[in-house]
């Protein structure tokens, strides 16, 4: 018995870590300590990126089957094109036994083929591109997976129990394969979400902001240039994004959420722009209308932002790719970054 403990202890020391190789699959078994359940992603994060040397996206998962233990998935971006996927096993500590005691997890890091930035074109800016980003008057900015590092309807939905279906729905719409408004309303009839459950959701999963993003909003600010979020996204889950960007509420394009009386849900207002395909565009040009903009800059992730570069719309799309790399879409853009910092370099 004491041998086999020895054993045991000995191949779950902190920070070890195991492989295995294949083909196309590297699987790494990753053994750290954990503190606090709701600081998981940040004790294991640090250990991937020294194994690493933050290859991204990288995504930190736990087991469904301990949700007081379940951190979302955290995405960090890196130089590097792999993909990363950690899955955080099972904790050895009843969950509710977490708050108390130091578990020991393993994390699975499934490596995968991703594309590589390397071959765009448009990595480095043309000198016409960035003498309309140095001149911009307004800034029109996808909220999923740009301002925010997490797709927000995913969110909620994962949040009411359908996560996994509507997060397929929300591949086809932001890839272009569906027509947007089919995307959402077949997710949102799959999530149908009460009041109470879109508040619950954002008090236990608040918005997480990208990295840089705030600091970007700043010197935009301080240039006197207008910012806007425009998002297929919902506008009861974007508020608290633009509150804590300073972000005016009339400045916000999405979505709205309809419930009844008794705060059930009733639907969604079809109305919106940003409800379609094509609603981006249509937002973008009415913003420029009303504001008599001159120069108007969209950035985003999706094909959705990407149809706002039309006449009379965006002067210029830049692709944020520090969440998700889409390459069809940033193959089209006029600009794609990794960082924010990068916009902020030569706005300076």
């Amino acid at each position: 018995k004491k041998e086999g403990e020895e054993r045991y202890a000995a191949r779950h020391q902190p920070n070890h870590c195991s492989a295995r190789r294949s083909y196309e699959q590297r699987a790494f078994v990753l053994h750290s300590h954990l503190g606090a359940p709701s600081d998981g992603t940040k004790n294991i994060l640090p250990f991937c990126k020294r194994m690493h040397g933050m290859a991204s996206p990288i995504s930190v998962r736990t087991s469904p089957r301990h949700p007081l233990s379940v951190p979302r998935s955290s995405l960090v971006r890196s130089t590097h094109a792999s993909h990363l996927v950690i899955r955080v096993a099972d904790p050895l500590f009843p969950c509710a036994k977490l708050s108390k005691a130091r578990a020991v997890v393993a994390a699975v890091m499934e490596v995968s083929k991703a594309p590589s930035s390397s071959g765009l074109a448009n990595r480095q800016p043309s000198k016409e591109v960035l003498e309309t980003w140095r001149s911009v008057n307004a800034v029109c900015f996808d909220v999923d997976s740009t301002v925010c590092l997490d797709e927000g309807i995913d969110e909620l939905a994962d949040f009411c129990g359908a996560g996994q279906a509507v997060a397929e729905w929300t591949t086809k719409a932001m890839t272009g394969t569906v027509p947007f408004e089919e995307a959402l309303a077949a997710r949102i009839s799959l999530i149908k979400p009460s009041l109470s459950q879109v508040e619950d959701c954002l008090e236990k999963r608040p918005p997480r902001i990208s990295p840089g993003i705030a600091d970007l909003i700043k010197t935009l600010k301080a240039n006197n240039t207008e910012v806007f979020l425009v998002s297929g996204g919902f506008r009861q889950m974007i508020k608290p994004v633009a509150f804590d960007l300073g972000i005016p509420t009339e400045n916000i394009i999405a979505n709205q959420l309809l419930f009844g009386s008794s705060g059930e849900y009733a639907g969604f207002d079809p109305t919106e722009p940003t409800s379609r395909s094509g609603g981006k565009a249509v937002a973008v040009q009415q913003i420029r209308q009303d504001h008599g903009y001159n120069t108007l800059v969209m950035i985003g992730d999706g094909a959705t932002d990407l149809e706002a570069r039309q006449p009379g719309g965006a002067d210029l799309f830049i692709c944020y790719a520090g969440v998700q790399m889409r390459e069809a879409v940033a193959a089209k853009a006029d600009w794609t970054v990794f960082e924010f910092e990068e916009l902020i370099s030569e706005l300076s």
